[in-house]
């Protein structure tokens, strides 16, 4: 931190020479002492470091380095998209998933389709697709002898860019939007390790059916450290079915663990799911799953609301959930209800948003809102400003609660756990290969509120996670006058 600055102006006066001190207001350095030294220590170049913090309620920044050049936000991008979803569609705004049947029901069989229609519902879980079920059986629909349908044309078709991001199709943050998005297109398998030298059992958690699963996991002694890293997946279509294949070995102190597993293929997560449901309650359906519009005549039996959207961001920001992000960057392209959502669309709805909102973002480039990208891009000052606006905005006690807490709870849990920061920062944190970011509000020692954005953009940003957590540190003790 720099010292004030003195100026001295020197006056004769009835030759007495006056000296008077303009003392100025502190100026602090671009960044924290502390910062700075972490970050020599890691060998990370400030070049490669973005960090804007000031006082929530407006002024100038108390530090700012690299604020005004666009670096790659990774996760920290949802709270562009979350707070512009809570201020154009309220935080009570709901999706609504319609079950339809194309004749008549007579004694508890359809000779007809069944239809599922989707509104990009970022939340339709396992269980509430059940709740949706158990309506159209209450109607008496018991036996169905005609196809499932699903209508998911409210979303324009999109290269499925998140299968390929990484190399890891089946890794559960790469699942692609889709307008029935089923438990997030994803599977979760328990794997329980037996004692050193057994097998390890695997069962599936996620209701779908046909899956089989062939493992041969075996169980080892020692530590656990990259229990996923000894496991190698393949997950196959098997007639209208899923065949899971898992080798390897795992160690019996990793103890229970769940496997996350996306199926990219929308329409076969959805009929298996649908079909393990009906089957158990007391259904049958004999017919195969495709995709489909509505009929005219088709008649609606059955409604899901989902959960508000102030209960969706939260889950999209607190644990990060990537396509849930992006279904719902897609809903604010179709919000005026015309065509289908895209994300060329959603770009250009956000581009609008902004300018209304007098946010000009230079260097601003989106691709899915959700940060699960290679090309998104966006300044340490834009975000502040962006989390300034926020801050003065009705939404804000919505938008700020959906942020993990440090040290308590979401994606922030662990890594500023035992700080003084604890309990009193709201970050949303994200992560990349080459990419470490967090953002969000710190309520300091003198119980004032701040803006926090700081972006690592480098070959081993992993490097800067204790700058990052002294960085934290620094802005709620507060800059030292």
């Amino acid at each position: 931190m720099r010292p004030a600055s003195i100026s001295r102006l020197a006056i004769r006066v009835c030759g007495t020479v006056l000296a008077f001190a303009f003392v100025h207001s502190a100026a602090h350095a671009e960044l924290p002492r502390a910062v700075a030294q972490a970050l020599q220590q890691a060998r990370v170049p400030t070049s490669e470091v973005a960090f804007w913090s000031g006082p929530a309620d407006g002024g100038q920044a108390t530090w700012q380095h690299n604020a005004g050049t666009p670096f790659n936000p990774a996760s920290v991008m949802k709270t562009l998209t979350t707070f512009a979803a809570l201020d154009t569609l309220g935080p009570s705004y709901t999706w609504s998933t319609d079950a339809f049947v194309s004749a008549p029901i007579v004694n508890g069989t359809l000779r007809g389709d069944v239809i599922l229609r989707g509104s990009g519902d970022p939340s339709l879980t396992w269980d509430r697709l059940e709740q949706l079920l158990r309506e159209l059986r209450s109607r008496g629909l018991r036996d169905i002898q005609g196809d499932l349908v699903i209508d998911r044309s409210l979303f324009a078709a999109e290269p499925p860019a998140g299968a390929d991001f990484d190399d890891q199709p089946l890794r559960a943050y790469n699942a692609t939007p889709d307008a029935l998005l089923v438990n997030f297109k994803a599977i979760s398998i328990r794997l329980s390790p037996g004692t050193a030298g057994t097998p390890m059992l695997a069962t599936s958690v996620t209701p779908y059916s046909p899956l089989t699963i062939d493992s041969s996991v075996r169980t080892v002694a020692g530590a656990c450290p990259d229990w996923r890293g000894g496991i190698k997946q393949q997950l196959d279509a098997d007639g209208a079915g899923l065949r899971l294949t898992l080798s390897g070995q795992i160690a019996a102190s990793c103890g229970e663990r769940l496997l996350h597993l996306t199926v990219q293929d929308g329409l076969r997560m959805a009929g298996g799911v649908f079909r393990d449901l009906w089957q158990g309650l007391g259904g049958t359906w004999s017919g195969k799953v495709r995709e489909g519009s509505v009929p005219a005549d088709a008649v609606r039996l059955a409604n899901w609301q989902s959960p508000p959207l102030a209960d969706v961001v939260r889950d999209i920001n607190k644990f990060s959930n990537n396509v849930m992000a992006r279904q719902l960057y897609l809903t604010l392209g179709r919000r005026d209800g015309n065509g289908a959502a895209s994300n060329a669309a959603s770009e250009q709805f956000m581009r609008d948003w902004l300018a209304r909102q007098s946010l000009l973002l230079p260097g601003l480039v989106l691709e899915n809102g959700a940060g699960l990208s290679r090309t998104e891009r966006i300044s340490a000052e834009g975000l502040a400003s962006l989390l300034r606006t926020a801050w003065r905005s009705p939404r804000m006690p919505e938008f700020v609660a959906s942020l993990p807490v440090a040290g308590i709870d979401g994606t922030a849990r662990r890594r500023f756990a035992n700080q003084g920061s604890a309990g009193r920062a709201y970050l949303k944190t994200g992560s990349l290969n080459n990419v470490m970011s967090a953002a969000g509000y710190v309520l300091d020692s003198r119980n004032r509120w701040q803006v926090f954005v700081m972006m690592v953009n480098g070959n081993n940003p992993e490097r800067a996670e204790t700058a990052m957590i002294q960085a934290v540190e620094a802005v709620w003790r507060g800059p030292t006058q």
